[in-house]
């Protein structure tokens, strides 16, 4: 397999888990889960079911998970097969399949047996491991077969505390998707009417729905603080690393967007149309996000050992 056709197979890679990603979400925002009962991989009894808008959106996101699992394990025996050499690309096939595999795992559960509303947080969280898995699969493969870059051989590095920073902005974020998953899983998306203000108060009452809200709004306002910091470090005092200010940059349009499509989710609220296709922008932008935090990180590491 030639290197051209490795960096296609991380593209194709990369977009069938967007679209398993986009399904899961689709599912979860129309409430068709058990659309197809408590079996799988069966639906309703059948391998193929009738027609409903319910049972069709359930099984054409399984059907979508299970070409990612397919594709997934191509990438893995690829990569392993044609570029050994490159362990960060091995790394990110091999973590792509295995939480494919695990976010598979924990759906077929929770359509058998219902599961927590904790439990099925970290199913999305498992989602959004493997989807940036496949995004950094993607990156590193352009990366490294456009510039012909068998490694890292920048001259200039990053400072341990940027490093730092970007670690920790990285995981942060998955924190804060948690929250915002179970904040979905527990139906506490009317706990704050109006955005900014929470019910029309700067601090509510921390109860219930209200608090689960509020304590998602500041965390995400957080993040935001430390991804605006991560973006004007790695554009201002890192000029010499154009890839790093690049990914900068999208980090911060990711965010920034995030917060906008986040008040737009509670303003179309009560209109369900405008508020799927709010919530799931929200849901992708927060994806994409995530991938591009889990790439830097990977790239800050990288460069770090090469600090003059």
């Amino acid at each position: 397999m030639t290197t051209v056709q490795l960096k296609w197979l991380g593209y194709m890679t990369c977009l069938i888990m967007f679209l398993a990603l986009l399904g899961g979400a689709v599912v979860t925002k129309t409430g068709s889960g058990l659309e197809c009962g408590n079996e799988w991989p069966l639906c309703n009894g059948k391998l193929v079911p009738a027609y409903t808008v319910g049972s069709l959106i359930e099984y054409t996101h399984r059907l979508f998970s299970g070409l990612a699992g397919l594709t997934s394990l191509v990438s893995m025996f690829a990569f392993w097969r044609y570029a050994r050499q490159r362990k960060d690309l091995l790394t990110y096939a091999l973590l792509t399949f295995v939480f494919v595999v695990v976010q598979g795992g924990m759906g077929a559960l929770a359509v058998i047996k219902s599961q927590s509303a904790a439990v099925m947080a970290l199913h999305m969280g498992f989602s959004l491991i493997a989807f940036a898995s496949s995004l950094m699969l993607a990156l590193g493969a352009a990366r490294t077969y456009e510039s012909g870059e068998g490694g890292s051989t920048a001259k200039h590095g990053v400072s341990r505390g940027f490093r730092n920073l970007t670690w920790l902005t990285a995981l942060y974020s998955y924190i804060v998707v948690y929250i915002g998953a179970y904040v979905s899983h527990t139906d506490s998306q009317g706990g704050c009417s109006g955005w900014p203000l929470c019910n029309g108060e700067w601090i509510p009452e921390l109860t219930g729905g209200v608090g689960i809200v509020f304590i998602h709004r500041i965390a995400a306002a957080l993040l935001f603080l430390l991804t605006a910091l991560l973006g004007h470090l790695a554009f201002w005092k890192h000029r010499e690393l154009p890839e790093l200010r690049a990914l900068g940059i999208a980090a911060v349009t990711l965010c920034l967007l995030q917060v906008l499509s986040g008040a737009a989710v509670v303003h179309t609220l009560y209109n369900e149309r405008l508020y799927i296709f709010a919530a799931l922008f929200h849901i992708l932008l927060i994806a994409g996000l995530f991938g591009v935090l889990c790439y830097m990180s990977v790239r800050v590491w990288q460069l770090h050992g090469t600090k003059r």
